[in-house]
């Protein structure tokens, strides 16, 4: 089936030509020199070379995409270098997984917030990693020399990944360096990027929760928005200056570059670019694509992680603990819950199917004067595609929703059975001890942030949400025999599998590790009802016809393939998001929603105690922040009236993997973060509506006021060089 951005891993705008235009788009920088003169005329004073340039200091060695060690060239958010010693800022709700990792009761650094006063206070974080870029290179003709026309989908893909791991394995050999080559429009173009890739990334600081969440799911999506979304990481390295793993020998990074902190007036209009790695976004999209996206994927994800929300809500408020161990999973869950939700909203209200046949209209008179058939042909193996695959993709999204990510505990179960039979296989004889230890290991980590309750109520929710409304026919069986046996009450089905499982606490799983034992194992219930919905998840995704998937794939590439040639020589035009560094420039600018209705460019200190509310743990107040507004210690980072400003709005072109992503003004100084959308544009991932779109970001102001005035961490104020 389709390539997944979600993977159940077991081991440990369209545009047409009149409507593209230069302010929309995720654009390659080493491509900027041809947006130049349009970004000279928004306000820009630097040179493409400032932006990116292999042979001096630039901006681009001043953006870090995040990520994890797995998976290094995905990056979930974006940071960037704010002093010479690789002092990181990015979003809170970037660093909040890390908050939560190292908070306690004792310590609860999501309550109360975390600062270092000194570097040997920050906390190391396994597993993160930093990863900025050193070149990339356009190498389509290399990796297209391989390819024709008439190669089966398999063979071109075969062909593909030789030459693409190739090249990136040549680009990289006897350095420090990591390489990949990554698809563009649709693999119609490759680019390769080289990236160092740092391993020791320390927590430096950040405000409490109730800051840097402030307005929680009610604001999320929307303006005008009071959230305070920074935290702060610094960057080490061995002391020769290269990437390595923790040691309390590393020292900070010496970055190349680093982006002076402005703290001046922010006016309507002014020049802003924000640079980053924005995740995926899908402009090519057809009207096929988008029904499903609309009528399959965003329904179910919102219906199925409703059930989930509403009952980690009321787990969260019933204890400290609980609230601590899944305020990560919360904020994971409740992000894309709210998105889908307000993406088939927007897509709705701006007609975006509408304008999605319309650019098919006019593709097919385009198509139809061409002499390679495979143009009008294209759009046919698209719908064919797409009405092949319906059923499937609801299944799936029942089944990864409803079984293998809503529960913790099922898929927890599968990975543990699958490296305990590779440990007992004679293959890994020699391992087996050190798999066993490894299990423990993640174990202890699982359950830190587990609690059986909670775990319970999910897995009964879901379950009878699940029964109710899923197609029986790729339903796992143990779902259909519970429903019948209890006559759908699934809290009774779920009690006797926990009293009946090593899974349901820490102490009983450890027990059994003492002497695990497959043939137990395979018995135990919450094993049982992941290994079936794991393998109903592996059917669905097989009971598309490869030639049916393959026909998709290639009718998406010869179409986007002639969008292409109809824009050439007319407008530029930007490949989609997929991870990799863009860059997106425009202006700050208020707009208006909706008649009668006008929202201004930026927000103060005023609207945070405005939408205080002591009974909503979304809109509380820290004490210390209400007797700092309400003496009016704003420091030197008040505006000229003498507010202190929280964040403001630009146009700019951004997506998931953005978040964290330095807001920078014409002349390369760093003004705010992007960590988030407006609601009425929610659309924009598919199609840019160019009146509506708006980045919502955090003004360095009171980013920089939290640091000094609020927390008094005057050694981080020290080391950036402030400008106004």
């Amino acid at each position: 089936m389709k390539i997944r951005t979600l993977v159940i891993a077991l081991a440990m705008t369209l545009v047409l030509p009149n409507a593209v235009r230069a302010d929309e788009g995720m654009w390659l920088l080493s491509l900027i020199g041809k947006n130049y003169q349009d970004m000279q005329k928004a306000g820009f004073k630097l040179t493409p070379e400032d932006i990116y340039s292999i042979n001096q200091s630039c901006l681009k060695d001043a953006i870090v995409g995040l990520g994890n060690a797995g998976s290094p060239f995905w990056h979930f958010c974006t940071g960037e270098i704010i002093s010479d010693k690789g002092l990181i800022s990015t979003n809170h709700h970037c660093g909040y997984g890390k908050l939560q990792e190292h908070s306690s009761v004792e310590h609860d650094y999501l309550r109360d917030g975390f600062w270092a006063y000194s570097m040997d206070q920050e906390l190391p974080n396994p597993g993160l990693t930093a990863s900025i870029l050193v070149r990339m290179e356009d190498v389509t003709d290399q990796v297209k020399k391989v390819v024709t026309d008439d190669m089966s989908e398999s063979d071109r893909d075969a062909a593909v990944k030789k030459v693409c791991d190739q090249i990136a394995e040549d680009a990289v050999k006897g350095t420090q360096y990591s390489a990949k080559v990554k698809p563009m429009f649709n693999e119609n173009q490759y680019f390769l990027f080289i990236h160092i890739i740092y391993k020791d990334v320390r927590l430096v600081g950040a405000p409490p929760s109730s800051m840097g969440k402030f307005g929680g799911d009610t604001d999320n999506w929307s303006w005008p928005r009071h959230t305070c979304d920074f935290s702060m990481f610094r960057i080490y390295t061995a002391p020769d200056g290269s990437p390595a793993d923790y040691s309390a020998d590393n020292v900070p990074l010496k970055p190349k570059h680093h982006l002076p902190v402005n703290a001046g007036e922010i006016n309507d209009g002014d020049f802003a670019m924000v640079m980053g790695f924005p995740g995926t976004t899908n402009h090519f999209l057809t009207s096929y694509g988008l029904e499903e996206t609309m009528n399959i994927t965003n329904k179910l994800v919102y219906e199925l992680r409703t059930v989930k929300i509403n009952i980690l809500r009321e787990e969260m408020a019933s204890s400290q603990a609980t609230r601590i161990k899944y305020a990560s999973k919360y904020a994971s869950c409740s992000n894309y819950w709210k998105y889908s939700n307000e993406q088939n909203k927007a897509l709705k209200a701006l007609n975006t199917m509408g304008v999605k046949k319309e650019v098919e209209s006019e593709y097919m008179q385009w198509a139809r004067k061409q002499k390679n058939p495979k143009y009008v042909r294209a759009l046919d193996l698209i719908q064919k595609g797409y009405a092949a695959r319906a059923v499937a993709e609801e299944a799936e999204q029942y089944l990864v929703e409803g079984f293998l990510t809503g529960p913790e505990l099922l898929l927890q179960a599968v990975r543990v059975y699958n490296n305990l039979e590779a440990a007992e296989s004679p293959e890994y004889a020699d391992y087996k001890e050190a798999i066993i230890e490894g299990l423990k290991a993640k174990a202890a980590e699982f359950y830190k942030d587990y609690n059986m309750e909670t775990e319970m109520r999910v897995m009964t929710g879901l379950f009878a949400h699940v029964y109710k409304h899923m197609n029986q026919q790729y339903m796992p069986q143990f779902l259909i025999k519970a429903g019948k046996k209890k006559d759908g009450d699934f809290s009774k089905y779920v009690k006797e599998m926990f009293d009946e499982s090593i899974f349901a606490t820490e102490e009983s799983f450890m027990k059994f590790m003492e002497k695990p034992n497959l043939k137990k194992l395979a018995k135990d219930p919450i094993y049982k009802a992941g290994k079936e919905a794991y393998e109903r998840y592996m059917e669905v995704m097989d009971i598309v016809p490869q030639e049916e998937q393959d026909n998709l794939k290639r009718g998406i590439r010869d179409f986007t393939d002639g969008i292409l040639q109809i824009n050439e020589g007319r407008k530029l035009m930007s490949p989609d998001a997929n991870s990799t560094i863009r860059l997106t420039y425009g202006n700050v600018m208020s707009y208006d929603p909706r008649d009668g209705v006008s929202y201004h460019y930026y927000t103060t200190m005023k609207g945070v105690i405005e939408k205080e509310d002591p009974e909503n743990s979304e809109f509380n107040v820290p004490a210390r922040l209400k007797e700092l507004y309400n003496k009016k210690e704003f420091g030197s980072y008040a505006n000229k009236n003498g507010e202190l400003p929280t964040c403001f709005i630009t146009n700019n072109d951004i997506t998931g993997g953005n978040s964290g992503s330095p807001v920078i003004n014409g002349k390369g100084q760093l003004i705010g973060l992007a960590f988030d959308g407006n609601s009425e544009a929610m659309s924009g991932d598919i199609d840019f509506e160019e009146n509506l779109q708006r980045c919502i970001c955090l003004d360095s102001r009171y980013m920089l006021w939290v640091i000094d005035i609020y927390a008094g961490a005057k050694n981080l104020i020290a080391e950036m060089d402030i400008v106004r």
